[in-house]
């Protein structure tokens, strides 16, 4: 990394979450769905076949957004290699707010397990981003130099906050049916972590020397890390345990009388603590950064202020949390004619941070007809940003295959912004959303009793089994 407004922007740009997740697949049976959402069913019997497999074909979801003043700044710079800074506003407190997920599934694969108790389980690989920071109108101004500072001095400006982390994950999932109203799944993950980075820096000053080009900086906080920049190359993602972690997803959903279906789940409720050669700084110290007119400014700025914050680091582990969810959501079916060729399914949903004030309300707007399925997206959340997103997806009892963007907007604003930076029009927030997957079923096809020539009627599942005894009951 050759300079830190890249770090964020490789960050943001690339997909590394404030907090945006995916609503699209919900309710919607796909092998994706039904690892995302675990009490959710992947398999029909008497029409699924009885294995579901991705065939190593990536299945994916990247998203970010950017809210505040540096939109332009950051897309001029990324796409352009200028900055466009006139929108920022210095010594006014103005922060920019940057949140940035990935979601990569390797490797899913799931069978049907018994018919009694309609018991499923599944095998999978994951690497997961997530990131978000709070930066100043200020700390980006500064790399193009001095030009937007009017004073000489300025006292805690540079008062940003980030962090980001990025792990692989391999687990299991499992779903049963305890009742004809009431079906319960779990995604069991073991963690290993790739790299961590967490700053954050509680007080600042700068001091400029307009007339050498130069400036005193000084900053105190605080500064986690687990790998050193640059160091994050593809033989990071190998397989190691040296950062184990452990998360569970835990999903129950019930179906009343009337079709409605409600459904509640954590997600992504873990942690992973970070080997021992990770380091921990206090920092509290002044750097003199040179040449902050000059062609390698952004390279003088980044490594005085990373040996500003790593001196004195101690190395340790320590142990850091994911970032936790807790989803609510509802839905029911409506068919839009008597043929029953098109149907009509919405969900809204509820969904809020663990960890984080992070709150997101999402309606997604489900329309099939036979094998062709189509949604409209729409979502709100906390910090006032409306999203609207389209997919698309062909979807068989053993074939799916599903395409769209969740900030349908942004992602075509900020793609034609690659051709013409200059162009670029600032809205409420900039962003940008992208997800795709695949899978096919196959194998003999789930069959009931009466008919069934390969797959016995088998016993209920272990959950299953402790419901029946604690609730006395024979289903």
């Amino acid at each position: 990394m050759k300079n830190i407004l890249l770090i964020f922007c490789v960050l943001l740009l690339t997909a590394a979450k404030g907090f945006s997740q995916q609503f699209s697949q919900y309710n919607t049976g796909t092998l994706y769905d039904s690892f995302e959402n675990p009490s959710q069913r992947a398999f029909v019997p008497d029409t699924s076949k009885k294995y579901a497999f991705n065939f190593l074909i990536p299945n994916l979801d990247v998203n970010f957004f950017l809210k505040g003043d540096a939109q332009a700044t950051l897309v001029s710079r990324t796409f352009g290699g200028y900055y466009n800074n006139a929108a920022l506003q210095i010594g006014n407190g103005k922060y920019n707010t940057m949140n940035a997920n990935a979601s990569v599934y390797s490797l899913m694969f799931k069978m049907f397990g018994s018919l009694n108790g309609d018991s499923e389980i599944g095998f999978f690989t994951e690497t997961k981003a997530e990131g978000r920071g709070s930066i100043s109108d200020e700390t980006i101004a500064l790399f193009n130099g001095t030009n937007s500072f009017p004073n000489n001095t300025y006292d805690n400006v540079f008062n940003d906050h980030y962090l980001y982390q990025v792990y692989n994950s391999i687990g299991l999932s499992y779903r049963e049916k305890l009742s004809k109203k009431v079906a319960i799944g779990f995604k069991l993950s073991g963690l290993l972590g790739v790299d961590y980075n967490k700053l954050n820096i509680y007080e600042s000053h700068i001091s400029f020397d307009k007339t050498n080009n130069s400036a005193i900086v000084s900053l105190r906080g605080k500064y986690y890390l687990s790998q050193g920049p640059g160091n994050l190359d593809s033989r990071s993602f190998l397989p190691n345990v040296r950062s184990p972690g452990l998360a569970v997803n835990i999903g129950t959903s019930y179906r009343t009388e009337d079709g409605i279906t409600l459904q509640a789940n954590i997600k992504d409720w873990g942690f992973i603590h970070w080997y021992v050669n990770s380091s921990t700084t206090n920092f509290n110290g002044t750097t003199n950064i040179e040449g902050l007119s000059g062609k390698r400014r952004e390279d003088s700025i980044l490594s005085n202020v990373r040996k500003l914050v790593t001196a004195g680091k101690q190395n340790g582990s320590f142990t850091a949390p994911t970032d936790g969810k807790f989803e609510l959501s509802v839905t029911k079916s409506y068919y839009l004619d008597d043929d029953k060729f098109f149907k009509y399914s919405p969900t809204l949903i509820a969904s809020k941070e663990l960890l984080y004030n992070g709150f997101t309300g999402a309606l997604v707007n489900h329309f099939q007809y036979q094998n062709y399925h189509a949604s409209l997206i729409t979502s709100y959340d906390n910090l006032n940003l409306f999203n609207f997103g389209l997919q698309f997806m062909v979807k068989s009892y053993n074939y799916e295959f599903f395409i769209g963007s969740e900030r349908l907007l942004q992602t075509a604003g900020l793609a034609s912004a690659i051709h013409s930076p200059a162009s670029y029009s600032p809205g409420s927030f900039a962003g940008a959303d992208f997800f795709l997957g695949f899978s096919l079923k196959f194998g003999p096809v789930v069959e009931h009793p009466m008919n069934a020539s390969t797959i016995p009627n088998g016993e209920r599942g272990f959950i299953g089994r402790l419901y029946n005894r604690l609730f006395k009951t024979n289903w």
